[in-house]
């Protein structure tokens, strides 16, 4: 109708028009009126009238202009006038008037929740001042419609509500109504046709987003997306291939409402026969021999004719680790290598299967890129890497690479291992490869200002952590900003004090690349320690109860090639000096004294996790020993009641738990505790193993066992006073930072289950003298925020240990058991925090159930 009335748009002003006898004018000019947001040039060159152009009105020159405005959709009236002619009357002037659709000043949501606002801002393609044409309506209430049936509500509805604006002239305000509906879910799933040597639960194992309400499924959304449920339909089939059934086929799906809100699914299969490999034979293959490939493959005659599994071992898709034909190939620069399995010969039941293979020419690698190192100077992601330029393409070092990336802790790691985060450029003209590594920094940085009132008193914390430090940038002019950066260093300063009770002090500097050539790693450390029995809620102001805890530490660290180069071997110095002066409680074996600690140790790591905060494979394990040397070895004396050396054939003789008594019958000591423990000795042995595994998506299962010892060369001597585990709780050590380790076991009371033992030194009359523990853990991790700015993940755990004064008394099976729940949350700004509740099941005095809280520091 529009087309035909078209021709009648053209309207005489002052020019009468013959309808009857069309005429030829030349266009004089061209004007425009009643626009407000395209200019008259936008609209002129929209209706291809121009000066000089040759026009016949009426006709269709005039008619395909009007429609052409038409076309673009701005407009919801067009004509086209003659408004006046030259003196000849050959040449005509047109007038075009329009009147615009109105345009859109803003446009709002409503029945959805703020979070899912922002995402169907993202969604949509709307623009302020934009039309809102019939067509951009229907458009955005799909979108909004799809995003909702995403989530599960199949019978949402989506009406846009048009009001126009009072305030911007011929604009709109539109607003989209959501009526969401009930979440529609899965509530059976009927497989008919199934054959009996596959079970229901494998099939519905095999889909992965379309579940029902089965026990087995009580951790997965039942939600059904019309988006995933094409690709379950996909994977049920091939799980009928991976039970050798490889002419399976679906007849037909039904969905139906079994009840409101709740869908029933039938799928109707044909399996068709079970199907066996018989012969495999290789072509093509001259780097590897058929039996090696064999070997990779797994596959023997008269094996089901698991066509998914088959693939995988050809391909890679499998379980990490598991080795398949193509990484062997690709791991020896292989990078153009293929292989297609092809059906030469089926014989009843039993498949012929030839594998051809296309090895192509090694690809050697050209460029290695790294893009949005920001921060972060380009020579320490280079120096993780083990693709460089010149050597041949391996798809394990370049697996490699991403992990120790993602490592590294500068980087986002969800970004460098996700879909983006590097290309694989091959170049198969000159056999080379380009590898690009996309990085994404991250605040890496800690800064910690509090202060607070615990324990009846006031604590207040200053502490830096810049973990991207570089010592090398120094002196450059504009690098203080506030400090220089990029070098991946660390450089940690923290102060704490509560005025005279306690005072903490701490320093620490660690390089990762000394010298900048070889993995070998400088830590330097000192620290200081004072509390005091100095109590400000309680008007205590006295100093006659004091302990001091001073030291320094350095340690090398060197990454080994042998027997893998995930193995770190650490070694460190260490010196520390405990001052006691009547001290009190049972914190340690002596309550007055000063004792020196001058020890070494020798520690062998492995990590091959993939990530620092969120780890979802590989393992975390490390075996250290310290000792100091054997002081009481050396002594050939002991001493009389006033302190003189008596010489003795061995240090067997020396007797330490010896007394003498007064007049008054009271025992004393012969070794005092200054005497006794002056220079303190130990032997000392650590074993601490993690291991993650992914189990169902980002679902990860961690598991960790954990034994410590602290021995001695001397029996006679005994064990030391300082460096024992203290076990039970949160394992956050409050004011006793350095003397003891402490042991997390959740569920229990601080240091509830360390033993005490009698000691003649303590004021007390015994003291805490933990020599030995073990503790064994589980839990189940699942990430709910994975972002740059914070990681967010929640656990479940299952935790024992236990803990004894002597290794004689140690049993394994011996164990305090608990269970609970936490969640843990990483803030660049103040590193990793966490709460955990724990329920004890043996720990009847102290009570069952605990909250712990940590910082900056792993259960």
């Amino acid at each position: 109708m529009l087309l035909l009335l078209a021709g009648a748009a053209v309207r005489a002003q002052n020019v009468k028009v013959d309808w009857s006898s069309p005429r030829k004018y030349i266009v004089g000019g061209v004007k425009v009126e009643g626009n407000t947001y395209l200019d008259d040039n936008q609209i002129i060159q929209l209706s291809g009238l121009h000066k000089g152009m040759e026009v016949t009105v009426p006709g269709d020159q005039v008619s395909a202009i009007v429609n052409r405005l038409w076309m673009q959709k701005y407009f919801q009236d067009v004509a086209v006038s003659i408004d006046s002619l030259s003196a000849a009357r050959d040449s005509a002037f047109f007038r075009i008037t329009i009147q615009e659709r109105p345009r859109m000043s803003a446009w709002t949501f409503s029945g959805v929740k703020s979070g899912e606002r922002k995402d169907l801002q993202e969604r949509l393609t709307l623009k302020r001042g934009g039309e809102f044409s019939e067509y951009v309506s229907k458009t955005s209430c799909d979108i909004i419609s799809r995003y909702y049936k995403e989530k599960g509500f199949l019978n949402v509805k989506v009406t846009p509500q048009v009001k126009k604006d009072s305030i911007i002239k011929n604009a709109i305000r539109v607003n989209f109504a959501v009526d969401k509906g009930k979440k529609v879910k899965v509530k059976t799933i009927n497989f008919i046709g199934r054959p009996s040597d596959i079970s229901e639960f494998k099939l519905a194992r095999s889909m992965k987003k379309t579940k029902s309400n089965k026990i087995y499924n009580f951790f997965s959304s039942k939600k059904f997306s019309e988006k995933e449920y094409p690709n379950d339909k996909k994977s049920l089939i091939s799980a009928y291939n991976e039970a050798g059934y490889r002419d399976a086929r679906l007849l037909r799906d039904s969905i139906y409402y079994v009840e409101e809100n709740r869908l029933g699914i039938d799928l109707q299969t044909d399996p068709g026969r079970k199907y066996y490999f018989r012969n495999i034979n290789w072509t093509g293959n001259s780097v590897y021999s058929s039996d090696v490939l064999n070997e990779i493959l797994q596959v023997k005659k008269g094996d089901v004719y698991d066509m998914v599994t088959m693939q995988k071992r050809l391909t890679g898709g499998g379980k990490q680790n598991e080795t398949d034909v193509s990484k062997v190939y690709r791991d020896n620069g292989y990078l153009f290598f293929s292989v297609m399995p092809v059906e030469v010969n089926i014989q009843g039941d039993s498949v012929d299967v030839e594998m051809r293979i296309v090895e192509g020419k090694q690809a050697t690698l050209n460029n290695i890129i790294i893009n949005g190192n920001d921060l972060t100077n380009e020579r320490v992601v280079r120096r993780q890497v083990y693709t460089r330029p010149g050597y041949l393409f391996s798809q394990s070092d370049f697996e490699r690479s991403i992990r120790e990336i993602a490592s590294l802790g500068q980087f986002d790691p969800e970004s460098i291992m996700g879909e983006g985060g590097y290309s694989i450029l091959p170049d198969q003209s000159n056999n080379t490869v380009d590898i690009v590594y996309n990085v994404t920094e991250k605040p890496s940085s800690q800064l910690e200002l509090s202060g607070g009132w615990g324990g009846n008193t006031f604590v207040a914390t200053a502490g830096v952590s810049f973990n991207n430090f570089s010592t090398r940038r120094m002196f450059e002019k504009g690098a203080w900003r506030p400090v220089p950066l990029g070098d991946a260093q660390n450089l940690s300063l923290r102060f704490q004090t509560s005025g005279t009770y306690y005072t903490a002090l701490s320093a620490s500097f660690s390089e990762p690349w000394l010298f900048g050539k070889k993995p070998t790693a400088l830590s330097l450390s000192a620290y200081y320690t004072r509390q005091t029995n100095s109590y400000l809620a309680w008007n205590i102001l006295s100093h006659d109860r004091e302990m001091e805890v001073f030291g320094f530490s350095a340690g090398l660290g060197n990454r080994l090639k042998w027997p893998d180069n995930y193995f770190v071997l650490y070694n460190q110095l260490s010196w520390q000096t405990y001052r006691l002066t009547n001290w009190y409680q049972n914190y340690f074996i002596f309550d007055d004294g000063i004792a020196h600690n001058f020890s070494y140790t020798l520690s062998l790591s492995r990590n091959s996790t993939d990530q620092q905060i969120f780890p979802r494979r590989g393992q975390d394990i490390s075996f250290s020993v310290s000792f100091t040397p054997p002081y009481s070895l050396f002594r050939k004396y002991t001493l009389d009641k006033d302190g003189n050396k008596i010489p003795v054939a061995s240090w067997r003789d020396v007797n330490y738990n010896e007394y003498w008594y007064d007049a008054s019958g009271t025992p004393h000591m012969i070794w005092s505790a200054q005497q006794r423990y002056r220079w303190i000795e130990y032997h000392k042995w650590s074993f601490k193993a993690n291991f993650y595994q992914k189990i169902i998506g980002d679902l990860v299962l961690r598991t960790r066992m954990q034994f410590g010892y602290l021995g001695y060369y001397n029996r006679n001597w005994g064990y030391s006073p300082f460096e024992g585990f203290w076990v039970g709780g949160d394992g956050m050590t409050g004011y006793n930072t350095y003397g003891t380790e402490v042991i997390s076991l959740r569920g229990y009371s601080n240091y509830s289950l360390t033993p005490q033992t009698i000691s003649p030194y303590a004021s007390s009359g015994t003291a805490y003298n933990g020599n030995v523990y073990d503790k064994f853990t589980v839990e189940l991790r699942y990430p709910i925020i994975m972002q740059p700015q914070s990681t967010i993940f929640a656990l479940v755990f299952l935790e024992g240990g236990n803990c004894w004064s002597d290794i004689r008394d140690f049993n394994p099976f011996q164990i305090k058991r608990s269970a609970g729940v936490g969640v843990r949350v990483f803030l660049p700004v103040v590193g990793l925090l966490g709460v955990d509740w724990g329920y004890g099941f043996d720990d009847p005095v102290n009570g069952k159930s605990q909250f712990h809280f940590m910082i900056g520091q792993e259960f």
